[in-house]
């Protein structure tokens, strides 16, 4: 049976001796509690930032007013800062950011539902991607908080 990606990240975590924080909107703490179900991850785990309201980003988080105003809370500019930021804060190597629209409604058509960015940082190199996710609610707030730990999982293994 395959290791799930938690379990994977977890052990290139471990490996490469780093750590991560997580910055959530629409997942809602779902991808921080995926990496806690690992035993042990409080070796690499350092917290996570639930940020769902715009207020919340900017005052935990620290998410620009040009941001949230130019570009709107579910953007590439804002899940860039939130990783850039969370990783600041809670002094982690790497920084995870996920914004997005898991619906039903609230879906524009620059962003419909299912629209989620994640942005993975070190610091130095911060990428990000948009997903076009299918589904209902908790499909689509589950498969975002996968892609994120994938894309957390990918960008560690190239360090």
């Amino acid at each position: 049976m395959a290791k799930e990606i938690e379990y994977l990240l977890g052990d290139l975590l471990l490996e490469k001796h780093k750590t991560i924080a997580v910055a959530e909107s629409c997942t809602g703490g779902l991808v921080s509690g995926l990496v806690t179900n690992v035993p042990g991850c409080s070796k690499y785990f350092l917290g996570g930032i639930v940020a769902y309201s715009n207020q919340s980003k900017l005052e935990l988080l620290k998410i620009s007013e040009t941001v949230i105003q130019s570009n709107g809370p579910v953007s590439r500019a804002c899940a860039n800062e939130m990783a850039q930021n969370v990783r600041k804060i809670l002094r982690a190597d790497i920084g995870v950011g996920i914004t997005g629209i898991a619906g039903p409604g609230g879906g524009t058509d620059a962003n419909p539902v299912g629209s989620v960015y994640v942005a993975v940082s070190d610091g130095s190199k911060t990428v990000c991607k948009l997903f076009k996710i299918e589904g209902d609610r908790g499909e689509i707030r589950e498969k975002s908080g996968l892609s994120a730990l994938k894309m957390a999982k990918d960008f560690v293994g190239e360090m």
